[in-house]
């Protein structure tokens, strides 16, 4: 492949994931954007093994063989409930193979590159390994968090800002050492390493001092530096398709962190030096019980259907855990054969991964039309019979409105308490991720219906077709 086929290659793959991004914006496209993405990557893959630079194809034919076998075993085997903490041990990998790379470059540097050119190489290195490391260690604590390895509370270390402000200013200063012409190989090496520590315990302390309902935007976010990370790599390697992969993932990480924080009326800076979960610098509690639940029944509740126009299914990350979307989807056709109109409502930040509230119900087969955001619904929720909210916690939570203690206060919420009556399917009365418990559990038209969702949901559609 001559060098005019290969840049010719590289362009339809950029193009290609210009066009994966785009359709991956809607969920009727979704599908093809997807298929977009793959052509892309493969097409990428291919002009880049074949390059004339290339000079161990075998070598890389092995490494894509081995990751493309573990990636497609991990896909097919991980539940629709695992994939938030799949997709931020993905990005961590991310942040490891730019490490890496970085390493590797200055241990090995380009022919022929001196003075400016070569000081400049070295700030692209110092700052891809920077990124990488910040993201490979941010990315394995979020894992851990969202697999329940580690708790989703917030750690708060005493002077916590002081100790994020040193280590960046640090491991930001050792790169004017880092550039002097006169330094020895072994040195540069050393400094490298001991800024890719410093930068790995930055992105582990970030991450642990964030609490667990800012997760999807912690994901996302981890998303941004993976594609800053890899932008980074593709400038140390000189590899056009490579910049221009991590800047579409970078930038629309971003967006999407900043459009998701704007959702929840939260600076994105206080999210990644604070975070929901902390209340005047001390984790939140869990307040006391505010008085009695009134429990219900799949007999009260398809009582409550009989005489329902209006239905609004909440779904949150309890119905992922009981895998019950498709009793849910099955539900709704049900109700909506008998004359009901049926719709969803979905929180920004429902489940542990944007959007993830969105793919589930796709999953299931549920027409994009009924599927609406918060914005669209919120006003419709005063005039609408009957809400169920199935495995949802936080994003319900009125206390986000009235109680200026709570540490989820003032993002915006679904106002499902204004609806004529509520039906909160739960296996108990536990907390959501956030650490605080929900005032809407104890209003006079809520029924709490406990158990398995997947079981509860079995049993009122077995109820409504008999």
């Amino acid at each position: 492949m001559d060098g005019s086929l290969y840049s010719v290659a590289y362009l339809v793959a950029a193009v290609l994931f210009i066009l994966s991004l785009g359709g991956l914006a809607n969920q009727g496209t979704a599908r093809r954007g997807n298929v977009y993405g793959m052509v892309g990557m493969v097409l990428g893959i291919l002009a880049t093994a074949f390059h004339p630079r290339v000079e161990a194809l075998p070598l890389m034919v092995g490494a894509v063989a081995v990751g493309g076998t573990v990636g497609a075993v991990f896909a097919m085997r991980v539940a629709m409930t695992a994939m938030p903490q799949l997709v931020a041990l993905l990005h961590s990998f991310v942040g490891l193979a730019a490490v890496l790379v970085g390493i590797s470059s200055f241990m090995n540097p380009p022919e022929a590159m001196a003075g400016t050119a070569l000081a400049v190489h070295h700030v692209e290195i110092w700052l891809g390994v920077a990124i990488g490391s910040i993201t490979f260690t941010g990315s394995v604590v979020a894992w851990g968090k969202l697999r329940g390895s580690l708790s989703g509370r917030p750690i708060l270390l005493p002077g916590r800002h002081l100790l994020n402000l040193v280590l960046t200013v640090v491991s930001m200063g050792m790169v004017f050492w880092f550039l002097d012409a006169d330094l020895a190989p072994e040195t540069g090496l050393l400094l490298l390493l001991v800024m890719t520590a410093l930068t790995g315990v930055l992105g582990i302390h970030l991450v642990v001092a964030i609490g667990g309902a800012d997760m999807p935007v912690v994901v996302s976010l981890l998303n941004s530096y993976s594609g800053w990370a890899a932008a980074a790599a593709g400038f140390m390697l000189s590899n056009d398709l490579l910049i221009v992969t991590g800047a579409l993932v970078g930038s629309s990480g971003a967006i999407l962190s900043y459009i998701m924080c704007r959702a929840m009326n939260r600076s994105i800076w206080h999210v990644v030096f604070g975070g929901f979960g902390t209340e005047g610098g001390q984790p939140a509690v869990i307040s006391e019980e505010q008085g009695e639940v009134i429990a219900t029944d799949s007999d009260e509740v398809v009582d409550l259907f009989d005489g329902a126009r209006s239905i609004v299914i909440v779904p949150g990350y309890g119905m992922a855990v009981a895998r019950a979307q498709h009793l849910v989807h099955e539900l709704s056709s049900t109700l909506r054969s008998r004359g009901a109109m049926v719709r969803y409502a979905i929180h920004p930040v429902a489940g542990r991964l944007p959007g993830h509230m969105n793919v589930l119900l796709a999953e299931a087969g549920v027409p994009y039309d009924v599927v609406l955001e918060m914005e669209e619904i919120n006003g419709d929720l005063p005039d609408t019979d009957v809400v169920l909210v199935i495995g949802a916690n936080d994003i319900v939570n009125p206390g986000a409105q009235t109680d200026e203690t709570s540490p989820i206060y003032g993002m915006p919420v679904l106002e499902a308490w204004k609806a004529g009556t509520v039906v909160v399917f739960k296996r108990s009365m536990g907390s959501g991720y956030a650490g605080v418990q929900n005032p809407l559990f104890f209003h006079d038209n809520t029924r709490m219906f406990f158990g398995d969702a997947k079981e509860s949901m079995q049993g009122l559609v077995s109820k409504l077709t008999n």
